[in-house]
C-alpha cells in the first residue's frame, strides 16, 4: 500500500483519471459531437461528470471487488453496449453518406433534449470498459494510497469535470470550421467508423 499525502494522492488520481478518459472512445465522441452542434451541452457534460464521479466513487468503496467477482454481469452489458454502439454508428454513417445533408436538417425530433440525455446514459452506463476502468481499475489504485485513497477519488472526479466540461464547451468554437456539410460528413464518418469498431471489438471480447 502507498503511503502517501492527500495531495500526492489528488494529484495522483488527476493524471490517472485523464490517462484514461481522454483516449478516443464512443462517450468522447458523442460529447464532441454535441459540443460542435451545442445542443445541451451542459446537461450531456454534467450526465458524463456526474456518472464518472459515482463510478469513482463505488470503485473506491468497493464495488470494483463485486464487479470482479460477477464476469456474467459485465459480459451481459458488453453484449448490450455493442449492439447499441453498432446501431447509433450505422445511423452516423447514414448521415455521412447523404450528400448535402446539413447539420440542422436531422431534426429537433431527433436530437430533443430527452432523446441527448437516453443517449448519453446508454453510451455511459452500457459501456463495460466503464466499470473495467473507472471502477475496477481507479477502485483498486485508489485504495493503494491507503488514507488518502478519496483525495485520489477527487482527483480523478476532478479529471473527468475537466475533461468533458473542456471538450463539451471548447468544441464549440469549432461551428465555424464545420459550417459546411462536408465538414459534417467528415465529423459523423469518423463517429460512425469509432462506434462501430468498438461495438465490434466489445463483442468480440464479450
Amino acid at each position: 500500500m502507498l503511503m502517501s499525502t492527500p495531495l500526492a494522492a489528488a494529484a495522483a488520481g488527476l493524471g490517472t483519471g485523464l490517462s484514461l478518459i481522454i483516449a478516443i472512445g464512443a462517450q468522447n465522441a458523442y460529447v464532441l459531437r454535441q459540443g460542435v452542434r451545442r445542443e445541451h451541452v451542459g446537461v450531456i457534460v454534467t450526465i458524463c461528470a456526474a456518472s464518472d464521479a459515482v463510478l469513482i466513487a463505488a470503485g473506491i468503496g468497493g464495488l470494483g471487488a463485486v464487479v470482479r467477482s460477477v464476469p456474467t454481469a459485465v459480459t451481459v452489458i458488453a453484449w448490450i453496449g455493442a449492439v447499441f454502439l453498432v446501431g447509433y454508428g450505422v445511423l452516423a454513417a447514414r448521415r455521412a453518406w447523404k450528400q448535402g445533408e446539413h447539420l440542422e436538417s436531422d431534426g429537433a425530433a431527433e436530437h430533443s433534449r430527452r432523446t441527448a440525455v437516453l443517449t448519453c446514459l446508454a453510451l455511459t452506463w452500457l459501456n463495460p470498459h466503464v466499470y473495467l476502468d473507472t471502477v475496477l481499475l481507479l477502485g483498486t489504485v485508489g485504495n493503494s494510497y491507503g488514507s488518502a485513497h478519496w483525495a485520489f477519488a477527487a482527483g480523478a472526479v476532478t479529471a473527468s469535470v475537466l475533461w468533458f466540461s473542456g471538450l463539451g464547451f471548447g468544441a464549440g468554437r469549432l461551428g465555424r470550421v464545420l459550417a459546411r456539410p462536408r465538414a459534417w460528413r467528415v465529423l459523423d464518418a469518423v463517429i460512425a467508423v469509432t462506434m462501430i469498431t468498438i461495438g465490434v471489438t466489445m463483442a468480440a471480447r464479450a
